[in-house]
């Protein structure tokens, strides 16, 4: 997910979306733990999704651009 698309979203979007990234997170880490994952690289690119899913909501909440 890019930054762009993530500022292209409301607030109540981001919100959901927010809620999907830490769901999908939650299942990663089950997987991992029990010997499923192949790739460990995703559970990084999720949490780096939800930061940037922060970072613009944090931004909107100080009305920076």
């Amino acid at each position: 997910m890019k930054i762009k698309e993530i500022r292209e979203m409301s607030v109540s979007e981001l919100d959901e979306q927010v809620y999907l990234l830490k769901e999908q997170l939650f299942h990663l880490r089950a997987k991992q733990a029990t010997g499923q994952l192949t790739n460990g690289k995703e559970i990084t690119i999720v949490r780096k999704n939800i930061a940037r899913v922060f970072t613009v909501l944090r931004e909107r909440e100080l009305g920076i651009k």
